[in-house]
Order: C-alpha cells, then sequence, then structure tokens
C-alpha cells in the first residue's frame, strides 16, 4: 500500500506586506457575498496572505504557500473574507486568492484508508497520512471520493477537514 505524506506549509509573515493582484469584478463579489455562510472553499493562489482585519492596510499574520488548502469562509465584508484554516487560525483574505474548488484535509494522528468503494469493507487503494490535501467530490452517506494528485478513492468524512458528516456534493 502507498503512502501520501505533505506538509502544510504557512508560515508567519515577517517581511513587509506586498501588493497583491485583484482579480474578481463586483458582480463576482457581490454574488460570492450572497452565499451562506459559512462555507467551504480551498486557497486558490500559491501564495495568500491572511490579515488581521479586512483592508491590505492591516498587517499579514500568515502567509499560506499551499494551493487547495481548505478554508471556512465565516464572513464577507467587500472584496474581502474572514477565513479560517484547519488548525482553527482565522483572519482576513481577499477574495480572488480564494476558490469554491472543495478540498479537505486528513486530520487526526493516524494514516486513514482510501478505499475503491464507499464502504469499510471496499478494496483498500491507499493510505493518507494525517495533513494530506485533496480535491472531493462524489459526497455522500458520510463517505467522499478524495482525489491526491490523480490518486483517488472513497474516505469517510469523519477523517477529514473541509466537509461536513452529512453533506452531499456531487
Amino acid at each position: 500500500m502507498r503512502h501520501l505524506a505533505f506538509t502544510i506549509a504557512a508560515v508567519a509573515m515577517l517581511a513587509p506586506a506586498a501588493m497583491l493582484p485583484v482579480g474578481q469584478g463586483g458582480a463576482a463579489i457581490a454574488a460570492e457575498t450572497k452565499k451562506a455562510m459559512p462555507y467551504y472553499g480551498s486557497i486558490a493562489a500559491g501564495r495568500a496572505r491572511m490579515r488581521t482585519g479586512p483592508a491590505r492596510s492591516y498587517p499579514a499574520s500568515w502567509l499560506y504557500q499551499r494551493p487547495d488548502l481548505p478554508v471556512r469562509v465565516l464572513a464577507a465584508f467587500k472584496e474581502w473574507r474572514k477565513v479560517e484554516d484547519p488548525d482553527g487560525t482565522q483572519g482576513w483574505m481577499l477574495a480572488a486568492l480564494l476558490s469554491e474548488r472543495r478540498t479537505a484535509i486528513v486530520k487526526g494522528g493516524r494514516p486513514i484508508e482510501m478505499r475503491e468503494r464507499p464502504f469499510p469493507g471496499a478494496r483498500l487503494m491507499w493510505r493518507a497520512e494525517p495533513g494530506v490535501v485533496g480535491r472531493l467530490s462524489q459526497c455522500a452517506g458520510g463517505w467522499c471520493r478524495f482525489d491526491v494528485k490523480g490518486q483517488a478513492a472513497f474516505v469517510e468524512t469523519r477523517d477529514l477537514w473541509g466537509v461536513e458528516p452529512g453533506e452531499a456534493l456531487p
């Protein structure tokens, strides 16, 4: 059985803040702010700063260097989103740095089983280490299809941060 292991790359921001790209128009931002909160999304950018408030003038508290890291969007203010990361850290990010793509991260202190089909007796395909991030689809009945860089199988939602146990996804 293969093991998939990745580590979270969130580092404290110590350098002065740089300008960040803004890539969404007003209509897209307005539509997203009407979405029911909280909801899950992910970091779209290769480098995303979390700030202590909803403007570039607020200090950056973290620099995330891990695209697809799941986040929970808690609030919206103009083009800013208040997010929570898997460790519970909260702060503000530009909406342009986020995606609605659903991802999750393996939680806990042990590898989880990735199965061929969504039930406990199905053939074991892989094991994923804590901290592994993958893309979600086909969530139902407490299971989700979890794709880690092309290696996809079903995992139980209780082992993931980024999806609720009873949630259904296409």
